[in-house]
């Protein structure tokens, strides 16, 4: 009884937080809805499970329809999505995604309608066809064999493109566990098929390590790492950190008074805050970034951040985060690791948004053209 109801504590908090991270407006970008699709479909594994060892398919057969729906098979699908919109979109531009989702389509579509013969009475398989019948799951075993363990390594593999160290960190341990938990239960699910074990006392402690994800994921990737993307979720984390580094910097509103803005000088605390986000956060990889989302990451407006980088640079804020995206691709092209990348690829890597903005923000820069820049410096 207290089992199932952890496990049903699990399954209720991760269907609440998925909805409110799609829902609310804190948690409003690409990256953030795979991670409430995989906690819904680890919530949905749970509770087939819940039914399994509550005998609920016994007294209500049409369950069975539910638990023909694939859903381990998403998990490794939507970590690996989580992952890659969460990098740049030079990397997710190479991605085929739909092509990972068809060993769910398959798997549940062969279970589905197995179970309209068995279950619904809808048809009956021939005895003659029992062999193509094994056959297909026999590819399903083949999926689960592909897609469970070796998505999840690809995805460690994607996870060199993520920019912060801090959220690299949590987003490893994240996968980590994931990928644990899909690899001993594909091993527990196959010694059971395979050898005719007793597996339940193992699926049990698989669940249970399913709920501790769970609260895990609401704990670290919400409320410490801070998936929230508006304004005042941002600035409060943000006003934290800054009342560390800057024990009386104060909040800059639309309210500020007008000869307190007028006596900007290099050593604002909102500007070295800026320029902290860009040389240790490296947020002009960002190829959305603009004043807006830098106004929400300081807790000024974005009219102060045009005031703030005009007085101090000289130049508009356009022109001061190509300054570092530029830099970056200089970088790149002295650096080794980077000679198999095109120009072009450094670019968009550095936070370009296309050839023209790149190739005209480096001229500007440096009064020379990348590949003019390439071939001076060897």
């Amino acid at each position: 009884m207290i089992y199932t109801t952890l496990l049903n504590i699990a399954i209720f908090q991760g269907i609440v937080l998925g909805l409110v991270i799609l829902r609310s407006s804190l948690f409003n970008s690409q990256s953030n809805k795979y991670l409430a699709y995989l906690l819904f479909a680890l919530s949905f594994v749970l509770l087939n499970y819940v039914f399994e060892i509550e005998d609920t398919f016994t007294a209500y057969p049409f369950l069975h329809f539910f638990d023909d729906i694939e859903w381990v098979f998403l998990l490794p699908v939507f970590i690996f999505l989580f992952i890659i919109n969460r990098i740049d979109d030079t990397v997710k531009s190479r991605q085929k995604h739909y092509l990972y989702y068809i060993p769910f389509a398959y798997s549940s579509i062969v279970s589905i309608t197995y179970d309209l013969s068995n279950v619904a009475g809808i048809f009956k398989i021939p005895d003659s066809s029992i062999f193509i019948v094994n056959i297909f799951r026999l590819i399903q075993l083949l999926f689960a064999f592909i897609i469970i363990p070796f998505l999840p390594l690809y995805s460690y593999f994607m996870i060199r493109h993520l920019k912060d160290s801090q959220e690299k960190k949590w987003v490893i341990t994240l996968l980590t566990l994931i990928y644990l938990l899909l690899l001993v239960w594909l091993i527990t699910y196959m010694t059971g098929l395979f050898f005719g074990l007793d597996i339940s006392s193992t699926m049990s402690v698989l669940a249970l390590c399913a709920t501790f994800v769970m609260h895990w994921t609401a704990y670290i990737g919400i409320y410490k790492y801070k998936l929230a993307k508006n304004k005042e979720a941002i600035s409060h984390f943000l006003n934290n950190d800054s009342a560390v580094l800057y024990p009386n910097l104060p909040m800059a509103e639309d309210s500020t008074p007008q000869e307190y803005k007028e006596s900007i000088t290099a050593d604002n605390l909102y500007f070295q805050k800026l320029e902290l986000l860009c040389k240790d956060e490296h947020i002009y990889t960002d190829s959305t970034l603009n004043r807006e989302k830098v106004a929400e990451k300081l807790g000024i407006s974005a009219g102060y951040v045009s005031q703030i980088v005009n007085t101090i640079t000289g130049d508009n804020f356009a022109h001061y985060i190509n300054q570092y995206r530029v830099e970056a691709v200089k970088e790149m092209i002295s650096d080794p690791e980077y000679e198999n990348y095109t120009l072009l690829t450094m670019g968009l890597e550095s936070g370009f948004t296309s050839k023209t903005t790149f190739y005209k923000a480096f001229k500007k820069v440096t009064g020379q053209t990348p590949n003019e820049y390439k071939n001076t410096s060897k």
